[in-house]
């Protein structure tokens, strides 16, 4: 009876095991334990292997694969979830896995399960913290200039999260400051990138004409519903320097009698953005003229400010009477700024009435002659 029994049992067991010990449908792949960071797709090649004389028909799976990953199984350009494989041969298929980007540093483990003859078991370690954000960086955020440049910044948006994200831009500046954000040389407001991808973008700042010498902030923003990000660009105005020299009405001629002198009110003012420092005059004046400057140099002049300057003019004794030009220039950092006169010069009330009197004594003189010798 107990032989019975035994025989029994043993055909059972046997009869019950021919299925799996005859399948022999093994699953390989090369590379089991992979380390990636955050965000990254793992595309493994995995062969589903029929060592049996029979076909067999196998359902592939995934168990244990961790909440938030997810996968895709092709094979043939197909997405399946069963495959056959012939006696003795082999079919491919590709396990394509999406790490998330939030996700934990940490090691995970789970299996590509053939239903009822094997399974494959994986790892991936992810190798640092994930994170749910975006970069918005550049490799330049300093740019130095004059008011008149364009500054021009390179710049990326990194979209570090599991959506496509559609990110609004907009920039604070100081007023008055013009900030665009351009790609391809084309103005955009907003800016879409994908999951765990960049996108390359240009920044243009121009400043007003008439910002002085120093340094600028300028704040970037990169906004959408679920994440943002922002950038700092520091621009720095190292001023231009401009002026002009007129004067005080804006008229560039006088009259002056001869062998005398006359002053000329001279006007000098800042139009650039920089200080102007040891602002100096020179003049280029007829033979014999002389020009000096009272004061002779102003010390410094800010943006926007005027100062006042007298050029005493003395003109050259026996100078002929009629126009003269004067060239007046004031200079300061390189910068030159220049102005012609038209001087007249007229005689003295003295000397037109003594050139009356002598043409009247001439006239005199040749009636009384003619009155006298005329008749002989």
């Amino acid at each position: 009876m107990s032989l019975f029994i035994f025989l029994s049992c043993g055909i059972l067991f046997t009869s019950s095991r021919p299925a799996l010990a005859a399948s022999g449908v093994t699953l390989y792949t090369p590379y089991t334990k992979i380390a990636v960071p955050p965000g990254e797709s793992i595309s493994y090649s995995i062969d589903v292997i029929n060592k049996s004389s029979e076909i067999q028909n196998v359902e592939i799976s995934l168990e244990g694969l961790p909440q938030g990953w997810n996968y895709t199984l092709r094979s043939g350009g197909w997405n399946i979830s069963e495959i056959s494989v012939l006696p003795g041969e082999k079919q491919t298929l590709n396990l394509l896995l999406e790490v998330p980007l939030q996700v934990n540093k940490g090691r995970y483990r789970f299996k590509v399960d053939a239903k009822g003859f094997d399974s494959l078991p994986l790892t991936v370690t992810v190798s640092e913290q994930g994170t749910f954000k975006t970069e918005f960086t550049t490799k330049q955020s300093n740019l130095q200039g004059a008011t008149t440049s364009n500054f021009t910044f390179e710049a990326m948006i990194k979209n570090l999260t599991a959506d496509n994200q559609i990110y609004s831009l907009n920039a604070a500046a100081p007023q008055g400051w013009i900030v665009n954000y351009t790609i391809d040389f084309k103005q955009i407001s907003s800016v879409s990138v994908e999951p765990n991808h960049s996108k390359s973008l240009s920044v243009q700042i121009v400043p007003p004409g008439e910002t002085k010498a120093g340094t600028y902030k300028v704040h970037l923003n990169a906004i959408t519903a679920t994440t943002s990000a922002s950038l700092d660009l520091e621009v720095v105005i190292t001023g231009s320097y401009e002026m002009v020299l007129t004067t005080p009405t804006g008229l560039l001629s006088d009259n002056i009698p001869e062998s005398e002198e006359k002053k000329i009110q001279l006007l000098v003012r800042n139009t650039g953005s920089s200080d102007l420092k040891d602002i100096k005059f020179n003049s280029s004046a007829p033979a014999n003229w002389e020009v000096t400057f009272d004061p002779k140099k102003v010390e410094r002049l800010e943006p926007g400010e005027s100062a006042q300057v007298n050029a005493i003019v003395k003109v050259a004794k026996r100078a002929i009477v009629g126009d003269y030009i004067t060239r007046i220039e004031a200079s300061s950092q390189g910068v030159v700024s220049k102005a012609e006169f038209r001087i007249s010069v007229r005689t003295t009330l003295f000397m037109g009435w003594a050139g009356i009197m002598i043409i009247l004594i001439v006239f005199g003189g040749v009636v009384y002659l003619f009155r006298r010798y005329g008749r002989r």
